[in-house]
């Protein structure tokens, strides 16, 4: 099952600015070799559900060795037949604005 999450990660117990944080998440997902995107309010992921899921978890794994407490949020879609969701829901938005 192919799916498109979107999903931010942060720590709530280091200050105000937790960019450095939220790099070193990125960091793990773009080295996971998933299609993904960055928005300023997080990050889309596309790909095998198992994938998304468990890259989610590194991502947790990541920021827990320092974090005493990590916020995550997650939105799955999925939509049996589709691939590159990333892409064609976007380009799908931009023609009707044509």
């Amino acid at each position: 099952m192919i799916v498109l999450a979107e999903f931010s990660i942060f720590p709530v117990d280091k200050g105000e600015s937790v960019s450095g944080y939220v790099a070193r998440a990125v960091s793990v997902i773009k080295n996971s070799g998933l299609k993904y995107s960055l928005n300023p309010m997080g990050t889309c992921i596309e790909g095998h559900i198992e994938e998304v899921m468990g890259l989610i978890k590194r991502c947790m794994y990541e920021l827990q060795e320092d974090c005493n407490r990590i916020y995550v949020t997650l939105k799955i879609d999925y939509r049996k037949g589709r691939v590159n969701a990333i892409d064609s829901k976007v380009a799908s938005i931009e023609r009707h604005l044509e």
